[in-house]
């Protein structure tokens, strides 16, 4: 009994005495929802999310994090996503303790979840976050089937050569095809995916999402965005399936994710109601 109580007052006071850095608003995001986010001490300026993360101390951007105002934040731990090699390798050669994580699946965000849970003590927390993305992911299915799905990235109103569309490597994909449809673009290769209005038109998807949370809450540009889009000569517009989340987290790959999974089923809902309605 003594060594049980040893052991939970160890624990109590290491989370105690954590001194948490965030470098990527995923990792913000998560380590907020486990409880601990009066524990973050510092993070970067694209973690703004939740209100509270203005106000914590900024050390850089994603690829201009100061070395200097890390040291000086004192961490008792570091987490970070994988993409700063540079970064990564000072940390460790300075022998700062450093949580890596990959957040590009549903598989990695959910696993980031329950390390971080299992780390901090916050397993509870842990498995309910895990079990609502879970949960929406399940009532996704036999809404409607065997559509052709394309997600934009940050559209703009003038359809350049240069339109970003989600791949086939990240956690939009594992949406899509729990949903029971497919991701309009198809490759193997891992690079960003980049194509241009004729390749949108021979992919000729039936349902268009256009992510952009740049502009939430400005109801006219995503109006005119849409407007653009529109004119494409596609399945999507014939039927009128040209959908917009214009919310913050539709790009941050955290436990926010069941957000979006909500956003995309009320779309598929809809092109749902349309086809009955015919």
């Amino acid at each position: 009994m003594k060594k049980l109580i040893f052991i939970l007052l160890f624990c109590i006071n290491l989370l105690g005495d954590s001194r948490i850095i965030t470098l990527s608003p995923s990792i913000n995001e998560i380590v907020f929802a486990l409880g601990l986010g009066d524990k973050i001490v510092a993070n970067t300026l694209y973690c703004n999310y939740p209100e509270e993360s203005k106000s914590i101390k900024k050390i850089g951007g994603y690829a201009s994090i100061s070395l200097e105002k890390l040291i000086a934040s004192k961490p008792s731990v570091v987490i970070a996503q994988n993409y700063d090699q540079k970064l990564l390798k000072d940390l460790e050669r300075l022998e700062i303790n450093t949580l890596i994580f990959k957040t590009d699946t549903l598989a990695s965000i959910k696993k980031t979840i329950k390390v971080l849970g299992d780390y901090f003590k916050k397993e509870d927390r842990a498995e309910e976050l895990i079990s609502n993305i879970d949960n929406g992911l399940a009532s996704l299915g036999e809404i409607i089937k065997d559509k052709k799905v394309l997600f934009v990235i940050s559209p703009r109103k003038s359809l350049t050569n240069q339109i970003y569309v989600t791949g086939n490597n990240l956690y939009f994909e594992d949406i899509i095809l729990a949903s029971e449809n497919r991701n309009a673009f198809f490759s193997t290769s891992l690079v960003q995916p980049i194509v241009n209005t004729e390749k949108i038109i021979d992919m000729n998807p039936d349902i268009i999402v256009l992510l952009a949370p740049l502009i939430e809450g400005q109801f006219k540009a995503q109006d005119a965005l849409k407007e653009a889009w529109k004119e494409l000569p596609t399945n999507a517009s014939k039927t009128g399936n040209i959908y917009m989340v214009a919310k913050h987290y539709a790009g941050i790959p955290s436990h926010r994710v069941v957000n979006f999974i909500d956003d995309y089923k009320e779309i598929l809902n809809n092109v749902r109601n349309k086809q009955l309605q015919q």
